[in-house]
């Protein structure tokens, strides 16, 4: 939504302050090289192909306007990290922070709220933060999030009372499909009481699960990280005799992509086990006899599995947590088990070593790939909220920086791995494990098209 089309817009023009942060200290303006219009746009669907529909959907493209909605002079801000941890969220809360104070000068306050959405009127346990460029200055070199985060705790009077109170016109949203549409709630809520307040998004998932765009933040990082345990676990596997295996579980809901990516960048793993392919235990397909023709073949054999994978063989969990994520079974645990229960079915033993490094991939900082990305995330964000919009998200598409509707990106959020795609393919390849896949139905077809990283 434009804010611009129901109040009246300051139409300040747009150049870079420079603020330093030294107030003694005159700061001379630079013109931006590149001015966006609001006709400028990114396809989504780059791919074409014979008999495909004539239309395709685009996003308008992020970055700064020629004018402003809002006048800097009079800008307060917040911001709120929600939901679980990753690496990154410190770097999206710095430029944030850097770039209001200092691209665009504002001389408000940037209010950080404390503990997720609990923070906008729990201050005895989550007291307000000022955020300024001297408290940000080295919190990207840290794993987290400085303003602490957490699940649940959305009231939206509250919320609002919260904003007026403190004058807040722009308010910064990090967090995943449930926290964005709890950000969509307050946008339509400023929006029904004539509140002239930009609220903006910036995704955040530690799984890589939010649709339409290429990737989120802090993916690649984790699975960097992954990559010692899956060394750890090879090393265990090699060195314990007999029939060493090492497992490796990673994050991962209902998406398998750390997985998966985490296997194609080792190269050292000989079964992944994701939630959008069914396990297969036992048989021509099994995963059971696949490990022991690798084991046979090599001496020792490799595992990653995603934490939601088997739900086929475990059931699904009623239970949930605050955020209203399921409770997920211990899949690694059981894998583990049915490896020893079937070797020694064959009279033989396995000597399986199980490793859980599920939080440390996510609370580990940025890598640079992550802190080059959560740079652009935040200044698009900033830009997106000072040219008047509201109701948005920013994110990568095609490689290039857009604005999102929320309700858009959340429609079809938690996105998961196509089975059918290139991923799954390319991991095949490399753990030479069966394919479990189901078969494609008469008539039915994949997905036109897959995102960089998907």
């Amino acid at each position: 939504a434009d804010l611009k089309s129901r109040f009246e817009p300051a139409n300040a023009r747009n150049v870079m302050k420079n603020k330093t942060n030294d107030i003694n200290t005159k700061s001379a303006t630079t013109e931006y090289n590149k001015l966006i219009t609001n006709h400028e746009c990114i396809l989504a669907n780059l791919v074409r192909k014979p008999n495909q529909e004539t239309y395709t959907h685009a996003y308008v493209r992020a970055g700064p306007r020629k004018t402003l909605h809002f006048d800097p002079a009079k800008v307060n801000a917040a911001i709120v990290t929600c939901g679980g941890l990753c690496p990154g969220l410190n770097n999206v809360i710095r430029e944030i922070v850097k770039t209001l104070k200092q691209s665009y000068g504002i001389p408000g306050k940037v209010y950080g709220i404390q503990g997720g959405y609990r923070g906008f009127y729990d201050f005895e346990n989550y007291p307000l933060m000022e955020l300024t460029p001297q408290v940000v200055e080295n919190i990207h070199h840290e794993g987290g999030t400085v303003l602490g985060s957490s699940r649940g705790g959305f009231d939206i009077e509250k919320i609002l009372e919260f904003l007026t109170s403190h004058n807040v016109n722009q308010l910064f949203v990090i967090g995943g499909d449930g926290t964005h549409r709890g950000a969509f709630k307050i946008h339509e809520a400023c929006m029904e009481k004539g509140l002239n307040i930009a609220c903006a998004g910036v995704p955040k998932t530690i799984d890589n699960d939010v649709d339409h765009i290429d990737h989120s933040f802090g993916f690649s990082s984790a699975v960097e990280a992954a990559q010692i345990a899956i060394r750890s676990a090879k090393v265990e596997a090699c060195c314990n005799k007999p029939n060493g295996i090492g497992i490796v579980k990673l994050m991962g809901r209902s998406a398998g992509f750390i997985a998966a990516h985490a296997t194609m960048s080792s190269s050292d793993v000989d079964l992944c086990l994701v939630p959008e392919v069914p396990i297969v235990l036992d048989g021509p397909n099994g995963c059971l006899p696949h490990l022991r023709r690798r084991v046979q073949e090599q001496g020792y054999a490799v595992v990653v599995v995603a934490e939601g994978a088997g739900e086929e063989l475990l059931g699904e969990s009623a239970e949930v947590d605050a955020g209203g994520n399921k409770k997920l079974p211990p899949i690694g645990e059981f894998i583990k088990e049915k490896i020893v229960e079937y070797y020694k079915s064959l009279g033989d033993e396995a000597t399986v070593k199980y490793i859980d490094p599920s939080y440390t991939v996510r609370s580990v900082p940025a890598n640079a790939a992550d802190s080059l990305y959560c740079m652009q995330l935040a200044q698009n964000a900033v830009h997106g909220a000072m040219a008047g919009f509201t109701g948005f998200s920013v994110g990568l598409c095609n490689n290039r920086m857009v604005f999102l509707p929320i309700p858009e990106l959340v429609a079809t959020s938690p996105r998961s791995m196509n089975p059918h795609g290139r991923t799954w393919e390319r991991v095949l390849a490399l753990t030479r494990q069966p394919n479990t896949v189901d078969r494609l139905a008469k008539g039915e077809k994949p997905p036109l098209s897959e995102p960089t990283l998907r």
